[in-house]
């Protein structure tokens, strides 16, 4: 049978075949010390009689031992590589051991019944309160899911997420009609006056920049007007023109009943009710829209603003020493906190994982038990046999001492009986 080669078994198993080769090793020489000491009592009980219990105990012991070392062997291969009936039981089964285990597994361990009750035992989510509340553990689960976060964030395609977040976008923000929801929101705004503030804001900036910027009026009429007017009715036009702007704005500024400002209010209103029900004005906010994002500098900024949040988000779950990191375990730490301390969450916490391990145990129980068979039957038959053997042989070994030794008192017992009745 082909073997294992010991350097690729792990150290727990190459320790479990020295301590087998061991046992083996006891039981042979129980059994060759049974031989020899059988041989000395049959030449000796010539002349001691005495000696004929003695031969009795090591014939029985011979017994015992060569008929458990049979049994035992059998089950993990031929008896002197002797294809005998009924032997080699464990490669022969090896599937069927398999399904057995398997089988076992599910109804014994796989139950809501078993699992609910263990789970309702235990104090699942006050003891994870506890392990989290050590900075120390907190640091190490927030290391943890940065690295994995981390580690997604590299697995993901740039073209596969743009495409997603293209999709995304036009699925809940392009195809979507504006009119009618920015209509309504315009629509609101005006009627609440919360408008004003803006037109306050867009006045003031219009004075200020008219009395940093009086040059840009220098010519603004005056260069239209005939060759022939005189140069100094052009200066007057153009002062004319900024000192009437700047009364204009002044007044707005100064009157909050102003007729522009009803004007605006008038055409905010106007235009919300437009977007809301006029067919064109909803059309060219559409024709508007799709200009702008089907624009392909649009894509190009959309592309740079994802590489650029990788990047940083990259940058910060890599950095032990970065705020993202640092708020992450105090997150991790007071959510630990909270465990401890709130009986209420605990209950829903606690509650919540049981429920959702007995929803996975009875729906995929079945699933989860083909794991081993479906493992034992991709082993290859000489690996089985030395998996089982390295697990259970050394005791199995201890089957052939105790067999030695039962076979010696046995004999005994045997030899002082018939001696006793027939001997006589």
């Amino acid at each position: 049978m082909v073997r294992t080669p010991t350097a690729l078994l792990s150290p727990a198993d190459q320790e479990r075949r020295r301590a087998l080769r061991t046992m083996k090793g006891v039981a042979l020489g129980a059994l060759i010390g049974m031989a020899v000491l059988f041989c000395v009592a049959f030449v000796l009980q010539r002349d001691v009689e005495a000696w004929g219990y003695v031969r009795a105990a090591a014939e029985g012991g011979m017994v015992g031992a060569l008929a458990d070392w049979f049994a035992v062997t059998a089950l993990f291969r031929h008896p002197l590589g002797i294809p005998i009936p009924h032997t080699a039981i464990i490669p022969k089964r090896k599937d069927e051991i398999g399904r057995s285990l398997g089988e076992f597994v599910e109804t014994n361990f796989l139950s809501g019944e078993v699992v609910e009750k263990k789970l309702g035992s235990t104090a699942i989510s006050k003891n994870l309160g506890t392990w989290l509340s050590s900075p120390e553990h907190a640091r190490r689960v927030g290391t943890e899911s940065a690295t994995l976060a981390a580690n997604v964030l590299r697995a993901l395609s740039d073209d596969d997420v743009q495409d997603l977040i293209g999709d995304l976008a036009r699925d809940h923000l392009l195809n979507p009609q504006w009119g009618p929801p920015a209509g309504t929101w315009l629509g609101k705004v005006v009627e609440s006056n919360a408008h004003h503030g803006a037109v306050d804001l867009a006045v003031d900036s219009i004075a200020t920049w008219l009395h940093n910027n009086q040059s840009y009026f220098s010519g603004l009429l005056s260069k239209r007007l005939p060759s022939w007017v005189p140069s100094l009715a052009h200066r007057f036009v153009d002062d004319t023109a900024y000192k009437e702007a700047v009364k204009f704005v002044g007044a707005v500024q100064a009157d909050k009943e102003h007729q522009a400002r009803h004007a605006i209010d008038a055409y905010l209103a106007k235009l919300a009710d437009n977007l809301q029900h006029d067919p064109v004005t909803m059309a060219k906010l559409e024709d508007a829209k799709s200009a702008v994002f089907d624009s392909p500098r649009v894509r190009e900024l959309a592309g740079e603003a994802w590489n650029t949040v990788k990047v940083g988000l990259l940058e910060s779950l890599e950095n032990p020493t970065s705020t993202l990191r640092a708020r992450i375990d105090a997150a991790i730490f007071d959510f630990g906190q909270r465990l401890t301390r709130d009986d209420a969450l605990q209950a829903r916490l606690d509650a919540w994982i049981t429920q959702a391990a007995v929803f996975v145990v009875e729906r995929y129980k079945h699933d989860i038990a083909s794991i081993i068979t479906d493992t034992v039957e991709r082993w290859d038959p000489s690996e089985t046999t030395e998996k089982i053997e390295l697990m259970v042989g050394k005791d199995l070994q201890f089957i052939r001492l105790n067999g030695t030794i039962v076979g010696s008192l046995a004999g005994v017992l045997i030899y002082t009986i018939a001696h006793a009745v027939l001997g006589a």
